[in-house]
């Protein structure tokens, strides 16, 4: 059995957190960490997890329009985009229309500004339901990761201890699976 862990990212931060989530995941099975716009449309029959993230807009999962403003908020020398095409919820729908293995367990998470939830919203919570669709199985609950604030000089940035607990939540991700 091996784990797929597909991410979107804008600015790094949520790419940031899938590595060390499949990093958690790498100390217990065997994993394949993939950018949105590179994962396979079809799930191989060999994936039993399936762990999605990506980052938080307009409360949930990006659209085009707000893939757009975020390449358009880019101060000049900064890095591009990591996913400025295909979003999580465009390809989460192509999973729905195909055929996903019923032995597929799947987990969500995202990156959003540190907070109240019922003000930022939760990308992986708006994934859960589509995962469900898909065919997955959803086997532990959505998990947020924080950033320090909104987009700008001081803000844009994991809150400190993040990565590592990313890491841990891959781990204790592993460790839920069922046999």
């Amino acid at each position: 059995m091996r784990a797929l862990v597909v991410y979107e990212s804008m600015y790094g931060n949520t790419r940031d957190v899938a590595k060390a989530v499949a990093d958690g995941l790498a100390t217990r099975m065997q994993v394949q960490l993939t950018e949105v716009g590179a994962a396979p449309s079809i799930l191989a029959d060999d994936i039993g997890l399936l762990v999605v993230g990506a980052p938080t807009h307009g409360h949930g999962l990006s659209r085009p329009e707000s893939r757009r403003s975020a390449v358009q908020h880019l101060a000049a020398g900064e890095p591009p985009v990591v996913s400025a095409g295909l979003g999580l919820r465009e390809w989460l729908a192509g999973l729905e229309e195909a055929t996903t293995p019923a032995h597929v367990a799947a987990a969500a998470f995202d990156t959003r500004v540190k907070g109240p939830r019922l003000l930022w919203g939760s990308a992986a919570r708006a994934a859960e339901p589509r995962l469900r669709a898909a065919g997955a199985t959803v086997v532990v609950p959505a998990e947020s990761f924080l950033l320090d604030g909104p987009r700008g000089p001081k803000y844009g940035a994991l809150v400190d201890g993040e990565v590592e607990r990313a890491r841990h939540w891959g781990e204790t991700l592993a460790d839920a699976l069922p046999v």
